[in-house]
């Protein structure tokens, strides 16, 4: 008896226009078509009524002298550099607050967030009081808030807040001690991220070694002796010699130390509470997603509280947790614009307003200005994505 075939047959291949991948493929580049035709029509048109109005277009004013200075540099200008060195001035000052600012409105975030899930009554409700009240005021307006109170607070200089004398704080600023260096630190600079590559080089092979069932390494000690170990030989070999500058107050300034201007204090304060708003909720999202049962395991093996906390209960709260930071330190790098408000040199200010208003160049300082946010963008976004990746949970 002849049993029917159970084999499905080949299916006859039809048209390529019936295809539907040959169809998106072929939408997809008509519609890529377009849009690179619509951006070269709109830059002809843009070139040519410029060029009607007599205005000049092009990157040739970098290089002339910028005739203006800046109250805080972190690398040497002066009012005779030029437009190229107060864009980098902006940049670094830019960089200098959002990374402060993400550092610690992720430190305050996370203890925010742990503080809200307190079984301490008292603790919750503050927590709970100061993310409704940060996160549902508009930051513009905290961060003029906090200018003002600062700037009627604060004393003059002569009568400077001290701390132990090392560190003071007035209407001018906060003066801070600083490590200085008699020669340039880009070696340093360079030993460090070569021994931040070998780090992740050493956790991927331990990995590797651990999934293969030898042994692991002890990840710790290794790496902070691959992250110490390279900056301290470079130091010592390259005959680069460092002092601690104490800052010391005159009739009329400070000298040594490091100066923080008062702009920066501010925008860097308004930040970190805005975000660390936001960042606590975050936290708080994480760690009521994990289940209750985790803890309730670890009590009945007598664990601490801490270390539940720290070895069992964040590790999986991450997970939830990390794609919401990605969010919030975007904000910080796109917020720290709004230091225009309060006069503090950030990229946009010094580069987007001053050098525009002097060099008349609109449509290259704005494309300028925005091509520096969206890289800092999405260089954050990947950063994130890749250890969001590493703390995924893997299939087998």
């Amino acid at each position: 008896m002849l049993r029917p075939s159970t084999t499905i047959p080949p299916r006859e291949h039809g048209p390529l226009w019936r295809d539907p991948r040959v169809r998106a493929f072929v939408l997809q580049a008509v519609m890529l078509l377009v849009a690179v035709v619509l951006v070269i029509l709109l830059a002809n048109n843009t070139l040519s009524n410029l060029a009607a109005q007599g205005v000049t277009t092009g990157f040739n004013y970098l290089s002339q002298r910028s005739g203006f200075g800046i109250s805080q540099t972190l690398v040497d200008y002066s009012a005779n550099s030029t437009y190229a060195d107060a864009f980098t001035v902006g940049l670094l000052n830019t960089l200098l607050v959002a990374g402060l600012s993400i550092v610690t409105c992720t430190l305050l975030g996370l203890l925010v967030g742990m503080a809200r899930l307190s079984s301490n009554w008292l603790l919750s409700r503050c927590a709970t009081v100061y993310i409704e009240i940060f996160r549902n005021i508009p930051m513009l307006l905290q961060l003029l808030f906090w200018s003002a109170l600062m700037m009627s607070v604060l004393p003059e200089f002569k009568k400077s807040y001290s701390l132990w004398g090392v560190a003071f704080l007035n209407k001018k600023g906060l003066v801070l001690p600083w490590v200085e260096f008699s020669s340039s630190t880009w070696p340093l600079w360079l030993a460090l991220a070569l021994g931040l590559v070998a780090m992740l080089v050493m956790r991927n092979i331990n990995q590797y070694r651990v999934r293969r069932g030898k042994d692991g390494w002890p990840v710790r000690w290794l790496t902070l002796a691959l992250i110490v170990l390279p900056p301290l030989v470079t130091f010592f070999c390259s005959g680069i010699h460092a002092s601690l500058s104490l800052p010391k107050l005159t009739a009329f300034s400070s000298r040594g130390g490091i100066h923080l201007i008062p702009e920066l204090v501010v925008l860097w304060l308004t930040l970190t509470l805005y975000a660390a708003a936001f960042v606590a909720e975050a936290v708080r999202s994480g760690l009521a997603s994990v289940p209750n049962g985790q803890r309730e395991a670890a009590t009945s093996l007598c664990l601490p509280g801490g270390l539940t906390m720290r070895k069992i209960v964040l590790p999986q709260a991450m997970r939830v947790i990390i794609p919401q930071l990605a969010s919030q330190y975007l904000n910080v790098i796109k917020n720290s614009s709004l230091g225009i408000a309060i006069g503090y040199p950030d990229l946009f200010a010094v580069y987007g307003i001053t050098t525009l208003n002097q060099t008349g160049q609109a449509l290259e300082i704005m494309a300028t200005t925005m091509a520096v946010y969206l890289a800092l963008s999405l260089l954050v976004s990947l950063l994130m994505n890749l250890i969001n990746a590493r703390m995924a949970l893997k299939e087998r």
